[in-house]
């Protein structure tokens, strides 16, 4: 997920009343929805909740013609569309099921999108019979490969050393220093440097595609018509092009759903042999690609416990902490693999309580 993180995806939820905090953007709406209801026959009496966000966009729902429409609601101010905007169009180049974007007042931060529908991947696998979510699965597979393919350089911005050091910071800034109460100071300082430095040079030897960033089965949508074979791709505007690694790490080590190694490997062997025979730049050995993936998937766990403290902490959300133990989980599995990662280990493990003290002694806050 990205550092803005993801929002439940348009569609999921039970819908409700709109409220308005800026009586004055109300009536912008109001003036906006009016004057494009005609080309779409949207009937503005309908107009309702459809989800919240972790971040300053919310989506709403609006009836017409025959079918449902989404209304992205995004304050200029707080929340740039345009990046939204480029990629939506980029993964309709790219066959994918993704919402178009129908209209869009760029100065005042309204957008109608297609609906692709109220049911999300996440809320249709079964978490008890992994064998059982295989198909599932392996549609988001074909989804993730069609979106690789099309990749070139240039187009987004570059998931590069800063991009991933920055991400990477939001563990030790938000999940130690605010949530745990930890002096990031001294050796564990050191400690952590020396990890993320071991981390990134990992991740860039890897490939460089276009990365969705948070491709996972809360973004990932069940189609209305069941004949279609394609999920629907959601939370996409902070996609880059970096590693090929990222987008199977974070659909395998999902932020809100966790699997034994035996389904994550099946699947993740799986893209592997699709993006080789589809021509994506692989690796040729599965064992050096599936630990290159681990790299990249320990980036991803180390930065999401970040976001979700500073979620928690920041911005008054705290159910997403609730979830920060599977990525600490996470971060441990992937550690406790690799001799060079065994000082994050310890740290993490004394910080968490989670074994006896190796010989750290952090101050707290």
């Amino acid at each position: 997920m990205s550092d803005s993180h993801t929002p439940p995806a348009p569609g999921a939820g039970a819908g409700g009343a709109v409220a308005w905090a800026d009586p004055t953007r109300e009536q912008a709406f109001g003036r906006w929805l009016a004057a494009v209801a005609p080309a779409h026959g949207l009937d503005p009496s309908t107009v309702r909740a459809a989800s919240a966000d972790a971040s300053f966009r919310r989506y709403l729902r609006v009836d017409g013609a025959g079918r449902s429409f989404i209304v992205m609601d995004a304050p200029p101010d707080k929340e740039d569309c345009r990046p939204f905007v480029t990629i939506a169009q980029l993964m309709a180049d790219a066959g994918l099921l993704a919402p178009r974007v129908l209209a869009w007042d760029e100065p005042q931060g309204f957008m109608l999108l297609d609906d692709l529908g109220t049911q999300t991947m996440i809320e249709v696998v079964d978490p008890q019979q992994p064998s059982a979510n295989l198909p599932l699965y392996l549609r988001a597979v074909d989804a993730l490969i069609a979106w690789q393919l099309v990749s070139r350089p240039g187009v987004l911005p570059p998931y590069d050393e800063a991009l991933l050091a920055r991400e990477l910071s939001l563990f030790p800034d938000w999940y130690l220093a605010r949530h745990r109460g930890v002096a990031v100071e001294g050796k564990l300082r050191e400690t952590l440097d020396e990890a993320f430095h071991l981390i990134i040079r990992r991740n860039l030897a890897s490939p460089a595609v276009y990365v969705h960033r948070d491709f996972m089965p809360r973004n990932l949508m069940i189609p209305r018509d069941a004949a279609e074979p394609r999920l629907g791709v959601l939370d996409f505007q902070d996609a880059v092009h970096g590693p090929i690694t990222y987008d199977i790490a974070s659909l395998m080590r999902d932020a809100f759903l966790s699997w034994d190694e035996e389904f994550v490997l099946d699947v993740t062997v799986r893209y592997w042999q699709k993006a080789q025979k589809a021509g994506l730049p692989v690796d040729q050995d599965f064992g050096e690609f599936y630990r290159s993936v681990e790299w990249m998937g320990l980036q991803r766990h180390l930065k999401v416990a970040g976001i979700f403290a500073r979620l928690t902490l920041r911005d008054g959300k705290p159910k997403y902490l609730a979830d920060a133990p599977r990525f600490i989980g996470y971060i441990r599995a992937t550690a406790g693999r690799y001799r060079e990662l065994a000082p994050l280990l310890r740290m993490v493990d004394e910080i968490e309580g989670t074994q006896a003290a190796t010989g750290y002694a952090f101050g707290r806050v």
